[in-house]
């Protein structure tokens, strides 16, 4: 982890390669660059890319970083890495179960009596280990909020809503399904799982994560920004298009720049962190290296159910089948900003990828069924690359 990277990037004004480098870079830079190009040309407005292994690292970006002044991706750029918070603040959990803390058995009821109660909600039935692995059931709070349209994010961006307010969302409505019989996705269950952190430890899940994972591994581009707007420079602006009300089929509107927003809705645990492509890789390599979690804590979050689009879940941790093998990582997208990422099963080689919308697709084009970073991820891990990087 600390030995000095052979960064092999393009330090230029231009946005793109130029073709006289891009001959001469090796393999995996050349398919990496255009697949960043190829995700700027099918519409996201930039791209940064990082892959980390032990024998050096090789970054690229395409497009732009800010459209107005048409300004590159920043190589060291920060940005929102929404749901791979998850992984954060799971990581956090599970040390605090292998200090006999807390169980993953136990029941939500048992740290927050009476929240999670109502229409058939029932926090005695449901597990911490269910809400790390989204089989609770429960409702996801981001549902109920009015973010998803171009008028209601611009009108509602800047609102705040506490943990407590979201839960009472969530079980505002019936379960989704019986805790422990099926999967789905929901925010809630992150959100219940940072104030279960805080009862645990009787600080704020934010700092919990700070000394617990972000200062042991210096993970210094690393900032929990509670309801802040801003994003630390330097970083790209953000971009979305929202679909056009009344559009059938759904079509995709003007672009937006959507950079300030409160990323803590909800509270934050369940996507709030500002990271970096370095810190991101610092961290995922050194969870799966086993400088995170013990040997058994670590087999626990990468216990796995069937997670319908997504392949297998664990602990806040996502199970890939790449061309080459098991990958772990885990997404994250808010408005404005996307992140994909992978480790390898061995924690040796590992990628980042930022981009600066959530939509990465031209009007009126149709929604691929595999998303554009996927095959960006596993050429990353599996290609030509270990004897290049």
């Amino acid at each position: 982890m600390k030995r000095t990277s052979v960064v092999i990037a393009v330090l230029c004004a231009a946005t793109l390669v130029s073709p006289a480098v891009a001959s001469a870079a090796p393999p995996l830079h050349r398919t990496l660059q255009r697949d960043a190009d190829t995700l700027v040309a099918n519409g996201s407005p930039g791209v940064l890319m990082k892959v980390s292994t032990d024998r050096g690292s090789l970054k690229v970006r395409s497009g732009h970083g800010d459209l107005r002044t048409r300004t590159p991706m920043p190589w060291n750029g920060h940005f929102r890495i929404a749901s791979f918070s998850k992984t954060f603040l799971s990581a956090t959990m599970l040390q605090l179960v292998g200090e006999g803390r807390l169980s993953l058995e136990d029941t939500v009821d048992r740290w927050l009596p009476g929240v999670v109660s109502g229409n058939g909600n029932d926090g005695k039935a449901i597990t911490i280990r269910q809400l790390l692995q989204h089989t609770s059931g429960l409702h996801d709070y981001m549902a109920e909020l009015d973010l998803f349209t171009e008028k209601g994010f611009l009108r509602h961006r800047f609102d705040e809503l506490s943990a407590t307010e979201a839960v009472k969302l969530a079980v505002g409505k019936p379960p989704e399904f019986a805790p422990g019989t099926s999967w789905g996705y929901s925010n809630t269950n992150y959100v219940l799982a940072g104030l279960v952190t805080e009862k645990v430890t009787g600080q704020d899940w934010r700092r919990a994560i700070i000394d617990r994972i972000v200062r042991p591994l210096d993970l210094r581009e690393t900032t929990l920004p509670h309801t802040s707007p801003f994003i630390p420079a330097p970083h790209a602006r953000g971009y979305d298009r929202f679909v056009v009300e009344g559009s059938n089929p759904p079509l995709l509107g003007r672009r937006v720049d959507v950079t300030l927003m409160n990323p803590s809705m909800g509270g934050g645990a369940d996507g709030s962190i500002n990271s970096t492509t370095e810190d991101g890789n610092k961290f995922l390599r050194a969870l799966l290296g086993g400088k995170v979690l013990k040997p058994a804590l670590l087999a626990e979050m990468k216990k796995t159910v069937p997670a319908p689009g997504l392949g297998e879940y664990g602990l806040g941790l996502q199970k890939t089948i790449s061309s080459c093998g098991v990958y772990w990582g885990h997404g994250g997208s808010l408005p404005g900003y996307q992140t994909g990422n992978g480790v390898t099963e061995d924690g040796k080689r590992s990628v980042m990828v930022s981009l600066n919308t959530l939509t990465p697709y031209l009007p009126g084009a149709p929604l691929p069924e595999v998303h554009p970073v996927e095959p960006v991820i596993d050429h990353a891990l599996c290609g030509r690359a270990r004897s290049a990087s």
